[in-house]
């Protein structure tokens, strides 16, 4: 019997380098619909047409750890027309921790960091947020 695979077993790395984190959003592309109608149809309505690819921003999250600055140094790349990009990968695993489902998420750079509320109350972990601009998505099931 084949079950659905889990979404809680996944990675992501880029240049080599895999981050752990608690969540990944943002995997989505859309065909923007385009409507046309000519000026002589018989017809009184437009016909859709596919036009051009839009994505998401991908949203990361992930716990606060003491001397990591990788984040906060990508981020200081951003100048005006100019910012390091870089192709991440995103793999949801199987129970062997082999990638069944990948991401490849290309020339990416940071477009916001939000670092954690902070709350005297709180029993919580600290958490940060990278969201990451990009130009495209390609994705491969391996199953």
């Amino acid at each position: 019997m084949s079950y659905p695979l889990p979404k809680f077993h996944f990675q992501v790395e880029w240049g080599g380098t895999k981050i752990g984190f608690q969540e990944v959003s943002g995997l989505d592309a859309e065909v923007e619909k385009l409507e046309y109608r000519e000026g002589s149809s018989p017809e009184y309505s437009k016909i859709n047409m596919p036009g051009m690819v839009k994505y998401t921003d991908i949203v990361l999250k992930r716990g606060v750890f003491k001397g990591d600055n990788e984040f906060f140094d990508w981020m200081k790349t951003n100048k005006l027309n100019k910012t390091e990009r870089r192709d991440i990968t995103i793999s949801l695993l199987d129970e062997e921790h082999a990638p069944v489902v990948v991401w490849k998420v290309l020339n990416a750079w940071p477009l916001k960091i939000q670092s954690t509320d902070l709350k005297g109350e709180s029993n919580e972990v600290a958490i940060e947020t990278l969201t990451l601009a990009h130009e495209r998505i390609e994705i491969t099931n391996e199953g």
